[in-house]
């Protein structure tokens, strides 16, 4: 098998009730775990490719599968495709370690469906447009450093909710500042520019936050200081190396990244206090949930329900859905 020879995706698995598959994975999680008759342990994980998740399980000679991989490694599985509480999932009868020149890296990393290079200069081109001159080096210092740049370019917005794919974060930014720049005008409360800052630069510690290999991850400083703080600092070195850059729009755009979360049980230090902090709360909530509701519509036409039915339990919401659009087509 060459790199790139992946012949069965986890989206392709209603075509396979039944039938028994090889295939290539990267694994995203496994534990061992007592069998509940008793009889010694089996091993659950949950294998990845770009196409989405799929648990599987191996229930007999789990001590070298165990031993050749950890999570994160890609491997070569064989075993049978079955619907279990109505969920597919692959009972393992075969698993080994897969060699670098087995797979073909982006068979395995979800990306963007978009084109990085023409979002990042539709980005460009709105902070261009900026009135406000200290805005526009305030943002251009983010985009413009190196390092931050290609991060910005390439992290996923979540590990799992929304835009959990390579391009994911600018994806979810552009069509933010989109929204912003389309509802701006009703506001007149809201400067728009401030506005905009706030879209850009809410999420720019995810760069730091999460980490994108063979799987989508957090890193030490993401799980113990998260992004909303990581994104405080990052101001604040910036901003220190601006001479003359005024306080009061620091404060502003500060609050902007501290309260973007809305609520205190959502992980926001501070609650919306400013027009710029209220909309850019509001709208990045509803375009998180947009991207989260296109997934689960996705989810469940692959699965094959009808428009009528509505889609799985959707935990981050806490409700199902339905695809009102496909529901009237029908």
């Amino acid at each position: 098998m060459l790199g790139g020879m992946k012949d069965f995706f986890v989206v392709d698995a209603a075509k396979f009730d039944g039938a028994a598959v090889r295939s290539f994975f990267a694994v995203s999680s496994m534990s061992v775990r007592e069998k509940k008759t008793g009889a010694g342990q089996y091993l659950a994980l949950t294998l990845s490719d770009k196409t989405g998740m799929i648990e599987a399980r191996m229930w007999d000679e789990i001590a070298s599968a165990v031993a050749t991989c950890s999570e994160g490694c890609y491997v070569k599985v064989q075993g049978q495709v079955s619907k279990y509480q109505g969920k597919w999932q692959i009972t393992l009868t075969k698993m080994r370690l897969a060699a670098e020149t087995e797979v073909e890296a982006a068979d395995f990393v979800p990306a963007t469906q978009y084109d990085i290079g023409e979002m990042w200069a539709e980005l460009r081109g709105y902070v261009d447009e900026f009135e406000n001159a200290e805005l526009r080096r305030l943002v251009f210092a983010f985009l413009d450093d190196e390092e931050i740049g290609a991060a910005y370019r390439a992290a996923p917005a979540a590990k799992v909710l929304h835009h959990a794919w390579i391009g994911g974060l600018l994806e979810h930014v552009v069509a933010l500042v989109r929204v912003c720049r389309a509802m701006a005008p009703f506001y007149p409360e809201v400067d728009r520019d401030l506005l905009v800052t706030g879209a850009i630069l809410h999420d720019i510690g995810k760069t730091r936050e999460l980490s994108w290999g063979t799987t989508f991850g957090y890193t030490l400083e993401g799980q113990m200081i998260g992004h909303i703080s990581i994104a405080q600092g990052m101001l604040r070195e910036k901003v220190a190396g601006l001479p003359g850059f005024p306080d009061k729009l620091r404060v502003l755009v500060e609050h902007m990244i501290l309260s973007h979360h809305g609520r205190y049980e959502f992980g926001s230090p501070k609650l919306p206090m400013t027009p710029e902090a209220m909309l850019l709360s509001a709208l990045d909530d509803v375009e998180a949930k947009f991207a989260a509701m296109r997934r689960e519509f996705a989810a469940a036409e692959l699965a094959g329900k009808k428009a009528d039915e509505t889609t799985e339990w959707v935990r981050s919401m806490e409700r199902p859905l339905l695809n009102s659009k496909a529901f009237l087509e029908e």
